[in-house]
C-alpha cells in the first residue's frame, strides 16, 4: 500500500504543489510511481479555472472509482482547486472518495494516507473520506521540497499563494485564498540548494507573482518587494537565468521594468496576460487597467529590452462581448505582435461575479473568434521565428528530444524552444546554437562553440 501515483491538471502552481507533495510522501516512505497502472493509491491534484479542466478532472475520478469497486483496497483521492471548490458537494458524484485535500493543506496528505492505510489494513477505525479543506496560517511557507533523485536543470520556485485581484471571471481568490508571502531569505536558500544541485534556471511562481510582499515587505530604494527579491536570487552563485509567472500587468511598475535591463539573468521574456482590448470588457472583467495603460507597459519593456520576447492571456467571448469588443481584443493583439498566447475561450465558473451576467456569448461565437486569434498568433509566431535563421542563439540545455536519435532540447533566453544534435554531457550547459531553420513553435540548428559559451559556463556570479 506505499505506491502512489500523483497527476496533474492545470497550471505550474499545480506542477509545483504536485511536486512537493511527492517529496513528502517520498521521506514518509511511499514510493511515487509513473505509471497508475502500477500504484495502490492515485492522488489528483485538480484545476478549476476553466470548466475543461474540471470535467477532465471529475471523468478520471470516475474511472478511478469503478477501479475501488474492483479492487476495494485501491485508494484515490482529489486535492487541490477543485477539491477546495467543491469540498464535500464531490461526495455526491464520487461517494467513494477516500481523500478530499484543499490547496492550503497538500502537507497534510503524508499524515491523511497514513490513517487511510492503517485502516484499509485493519490498524484503524472504519473507513472513512477525511475531508480537509480549511485554511491555515504560513501554508505558503510548505511548498518548499524538490525531488531530490533527479536532476531539474530548470525548477519552479513558489514565492507566494492566494490572489487579492477578484477578476470577474476567475475562480482562483476563492481556491486558493487571500495573497500569503513566502520571506525572501526563504526564497533565496530554496534556490541556493536548487543550484547546488544543478539546476541553472529559476521560474518564481505565483497567483499575481509581481504582487510579491505587498502591503507586507516596505519598498526600499524606490524598489518594490518583487524586484528585492529578483535582485536578491540574482546574487546566488552559479544560477544563469531567472524566469517568472504569472504576473499582472498593473505590476509591471517602472523598477521592474528596469530589473530587466539591469539583471543579466533574468530573461527577455514577460508574460503580460491583457484579457481583453476592449475598455469597456476590460472594466467588466474588474481588471484596473485601459487597453491605453496596457499599450505604455508594453511599449516600456521593449524600450528598456528591444529585443524582448511577450506572451498573453487573452479572454474571447466573455459574457457582453461585442463583435466591436472582440474587433478591438484582435487589433491590439495584432498591434504588439505576441509571440506566445494562451487563447482561452470563456467557461462559467460559479462563484464568480461574470456566473451570474447577462448577454452569454454563444459556443459557436467564441470558437470563432478563438481560431481566428490563433492564426494571427501563429503568422506571428512564425515570424519571429524566421526572423531568428542564421543568428546564433544561447539555449539552455534540458535534456534528450522526444523525437530523433541524439536530438537534444533547450530554450533561449526568449523562452523559444530548440532542438540540436548533441550528448547527454550538454545537460545543464549554456550552448550557443546556430539557427537553421524555423517552424511555429520550434527552432532546429547545430551547436557552435564560441568564446561567449564557454564565459558563460565558467561564470560562477
Amino acid at each position: 500500500m506505499n505506491r502512489v501515483y500523483v497527476k496533474t491538471y492545470g497550471c505550474q502552481m499545480n506542477e509545483r504543489d504536485s511536486e512537493a507533495v511527492s517529496s513528502k510522501l517520498r521521506a514518509r516512505g511511499y514510493s511515487i510511481v509513473d505509471d497508475e497502472k502500477n500504484a495502490d493509491v492515485v492522488l489528483l491534484n485538480t484545476c478549476s479555472v476553466r470548466d475543461q479542466a474540471e470535467q477532465k478532472a471529475i471523468g478520471k475520478a470516475g474511472y478511478l472509482a469503478a477501479r475501488k469497486k474492483k479492487t476495494p483496497n485501491f485508494v484515490f483521492g482529489v486535492m487541490g482547486c477543485m477539491a477546495q471548490n467543491h469540498g464535500e458537494d464531490l461526495l455526491d458524484r464520487l461517494p467513494d472518495l477516500d481523500l478530499i485535500v484543499g490547496t492550503q493543506k497538500f502537507h497534510r496528505i503524508p499524515d491523511h494516507l497514513d490513517n487511510i492505510v492503517s485502516t484499509i489494513t485493519g490498524l484503524g477505525p472504519s473507513p472513512q473520506t477525511i475531508i480537509d479543506l480549511g485554511d491555515e496560517e504560513d501554508s505558503q511557507n510548505e511548498i518548499r521540497e524538490h525531488t531530490p533523485d533527479q536532476l531539474k536543470v530548470s525548477a519552479f520556485v513558489s514565492i507566494m499563494q492566494g490572489c487579492n485581484m477578484n477578476c470577474a471571471f476567475c475562480i482562483v481568490p476563492k481556491t486558493r485564498g487571500e495573497e500569503r508571502y513566502r520571506p525572501i531569505e526563504q526564497i533565496v536558500a530554496e534556490v541556493e540548494e536548487l543550484v547546488s544541485s544543478g539546476t541553472r534556471e529559476v521560474t518564481l511562481l505565483g497567483q499575481i507573482v509581481n504582487a510579491y510582499g505587498r502591503g507586507q515587505i516596505p519598498f526600499f530604494k524606490g524598489k518594490s518587494p518583487f524586484v528585492q527579491l529578483l535582485e536578491a536570487i540574482h546574487e546566488v552563485k552559479s544560477l544563469k537565468r531567472i524566469r517568472f509567472t504569472s504576473p499582472h500587468p498593473v505590476g509591471y511598475g517602472k523598477d521592474l521594468v528596469n530589473a530587466y535591463r539591469e539583471l543579466p539573468k533574468l530573461c527577455e521574456y514577460a508574460h503580460l496576460p491583457v484579457q481583453s482590448g476592449s475598455n469597456r470588457i476590460l472594466k467588466a472583467m474588474n481588471r484596473p487597467y485601459t487597453k491605453e495603460k496596457f499599450l505604455r507597459i508594453v511599449d516600456s519593456l521593449r524600450e528598456s529590452v528591444p529585443d524582448i520576447y511577450l506572451s498573453t492571456d487573452i479572454i474571447v467571448g466573455f459574457p457582453g462581448e461585442t463583435e466591436t469588443d472582440y474587433e478591438q481584443t484582435k487589433d491590439l493583439f495584432e498591434e504588439v505582435g505576441f509571440e506566445m498566447a494562451f487563447i482561452f475561450k470563456y467557461s462559467i465558473r460559479t462563484g464568480t461575479k461574470a456566473a451570474d451576467l447577462a448577454d452569454q456569448i454563444p459556443r459557436e461565437t467564441k470558437e470563432t473568434r478563438n481560431q481566428e486569434l490563433l492564426r494571427i498568433l501563429e503568422k506571428s509566431s512564425l515570424r519571429r521565428n524566421e526572423s531568428l535563421l542564421g543568428s546564433s542563439q544561447q539555449v539552455l540545455v534540458e535534456g534528450p528530444a522526444r523525437k530523433g536519435k541524439g536530438q537534444y532540447i533547450g530554450r533561449t533566453r526568449g523562452f523559444r524552444k530548440v532542438i540540436f544534435p548533441g550528448n547527454k554531457r550538454m545537460v545543464g550547459q549554456l550552448l550557443d546554437v546556430k539557427i537553421e531553420e524555423a517552424t511555429v513553435t520550434i527552432l532546429h540548428g547545430l551547436p557552435t562553440l564560441t568564446k561567449s559559451t564557454l564565459e558563460a559556463n565558467s561564470s560562477t556570479v
